[in-house]
């Protein structure tokens, strides 16, 4: 009867688990190097110095096909943006937290950051955008229940307790049917222009037969800055990261106590 014995000191069932060794091992660095296709080669902070490496190599280009294009990572020129940050003692202090050299909420940076996404609307299975203002999709039957209160023509009172604007439409998920930003007509010293409003960051107030929308991630004035689409009933997914980024960093910079220690 056979012992699956090789020679005197191997038998098959010790090759068997020195493969799955080797392939385990394969495995973890195949793993390893495949994460290294976003954010390296790494930042080391230091202007002086170039970029960090790490011992597991950068791995080679690889082409994703996609339906709006080719898509290539890693891609080191994906996101060139210049940083708007310093160190706050100086740049011989590698390793402490850096502090914005501008207005962090228009430059991107700490928590105004944000992710370069395609710039092209988000689109429902048919091709078409799924974020649409209500003045569009009346005509497909969608409106405000009447149960519900009808925000538009509604103040917008920001974090200063001043009037931002007013409320112009709605812009609805059709796909998801719920609304995702509001259209807030500002006045800005430029005249009047609209901007989104994300509806995490708005609530809507009632009180003795009175509603209102508050918003507390800005001052009044900051909603001059609020970047805008290209086009009044279009927006991409590029243009959603940078509008919700910048509600976002303002509830860290729209007023300087924000940022500062609570003790």
């Amino acid at each position: 009867m056979g012992t699956g014995a090789i020679t005197q000191y191997v038998d098959v069932a010790q090759l068997v688990l020195y493969l799955f060794w080797a392939f385990f091992a394969g495995l973890i660095y195949y793993l390893v190097r495949e994460n290294h296709r976003e954010g390296y080669p790494m930042d080391n902070g230091r202007p002086d110095r170039p970029a960090k490496l790490t011992g597991w190599p950068t791995p080679a280009p690889k082409v994703f096909k996609t339906a709006h294009g080719d898509v290539t990572v890693p891609d080191p020129a994906k996101d060139a943006r210049p940083l708007a940050l310093k160190p706050p003692y100086g740049p011989g202090n590698a390793g402490t937290a850096l502090e914005p050299t501008g207005n962090p909420m228009l430059d991107g940076v700490g928590a105004a950051a944000y992710t370069p996404r395609a710039d092209r609307p988000d689109e429902d299975l048919h091709g078409k955008p799924k974020l649409v203002p209500l003045r569009i999709l009346a005509d497909a039957g969608f409106s405000i229940p009447a149960r519900d209160v009808d925000p538009r023509g509604l103040e917008v009172i920001a974090t200063d307790g001043a009037v931002a604007g007013t409320v112009r439409d709605l812009w609805i998920d059709a796909s998801e049917f719920l609304v995702r930003y509001y259209e807030v007509s500002v006045i800005t010293p430029g005249g009047l222009r609209n901007v989104l409003l994300p509806r995490e960051f708005a609530l809507l107030k009632s009180f003795r037969g009175h509603s209102h929308m508050r918003c507390d991630a800005l001052t009044a004035a900051q909603f001059a800055d609020v970047p805008a689409t290209r086009n009044p009933d279009v927006v991409t997914l590029m243009e959603e990261e940078r509008v919700v980024a910048y509600y976002g960093g303002g509830m860290l910079y729209a007023t300087p106590e924000r940022a500062e220690p609570l003790v």
